[in-house]
């Protein structure tokens, strides 16, 4: 009888803290994806319809901001008169080349981390990430001088190092922990079978594909968004979306319609690259969160 008083008692409250998480969900909802839906929705707008705006405590006029006739031409500006085209292609090309160097240096510096003892080994696997826990602002400076003298600085090349320089270590921390959940057992009867030690690392790749999969697309998330590298790095030559959006603000001339166009094409591959693997994304980053 006091169990079912007791659940009586706090079926009330789990109700209330039901609806309560429920309000919290659907405004966190609304204040994420209203600002896209802004965005989008003002792309395909005049540059005088997406300036107007009901009267003070109107709400019916809130239908003015989807009554408006759709024009492409901040499309058309953007990789017809602005080179977008070539600013698209620097931002998958720096995003995928630095994240597939990042995970095949990475993979294999970890799987050596995972699988070998030696002196100083955690010293060592600390340094490794205290790398990346330096702020970018902190190595700017020094990084710029040496891309200079060896001729980097506005390349793509330069740009892709830039980029591997903070995502391999990065890779190396979170690969290894990927390793470390796969048993020796099987490299050594591979091993024993004949295999090298690089025929038994690339046998166990297949068990840890989620893992190496969801982090390529952290590394092709981190370098796509990436405004300090490409601005200063990638300066002239290898100026990438966020360079070339910012750059749509000038002193005497904002394009707002370019602006949201460019914010579009910069959003939504990304967008659809996270929810085409998000399966796939979650399972890769709980690999090894859970020791047998």
């Amino acid at each position: 009888m006091a169990s079912m008083d007791m659940v009586q008692y706090r079926s009330p409250w789990r109700r209330v803290g039901g609806v309560v998480i429920g309000l919290f969900l659907a405004f966190y909802l609304v204040w994420t994806l209203l600002p896209l839906l802004v965005m989008f929705v003002s792309s395909f707008k005049d540059l005088l319809e997406a300036f107007k705006l009901p009267a003070v405590g109107d709400w019916g006029g809130v239908t003015l901001f989807f009554d408006f006739n759709p024009t492409f031409k901040h499309y058309h500006n953007l990789f017809a008169d602005l080179n977008f085209t070539t600013y698209l292609f620097n931002s998958i090309a720096a995003s995928l080349g630095s994240a597939l160097i990042s995970v095949v240096l990475g993979s294999m510096c970890a799987y050596a981390l995972s699988r070998n003892d030696f002196r100083g080994k955690k010293d060592l696997f600390f340094w490794i990430i205290s790398t990346r826990m330096a702020p970018a602002v902190a190595v700017m400076v020094p990084l710029y001088a040496i891309f200079r003298s060896v001729g980097l600085v506005g390349t793509l090349p330069g740009l892709i190092l830039a980029y591997t320089t903070f995502n391999l270590p990065f890779a190396i921390w979170i690969l290894k922990g990927f390793f470390d959940n796969v048993p020796y057992a099987i490299e050594e009867a591979q091993m024993c079978d004949g295999a090298t030690r690089l025929q038994a690392f690339r046998s166990i790749l297949p068990l840890v594909a989620p893992g190496i999969g969801a982090f390529l697309v952290l590394c092709v998330l981190f370098a796509w968004n990436d405004f300090l590298f490409a601005s200063i790095i990638g300066s002239g030559g290898a100026k990438t979306l966020p360079v070339a959006t910012r750059e749509l603000v000038q002193p005497q001339n904002i394009q707002w319609g370019s602006i949201m166009a460019a914010g579009v094409v910069t959003t939504v591959p990304m967008m659809f690259l996270g929810l085409l693997i998000r399966r796939y994304l979650v399972a890769g980053l709980t690999m090894g969160a859970v020791r047998e």
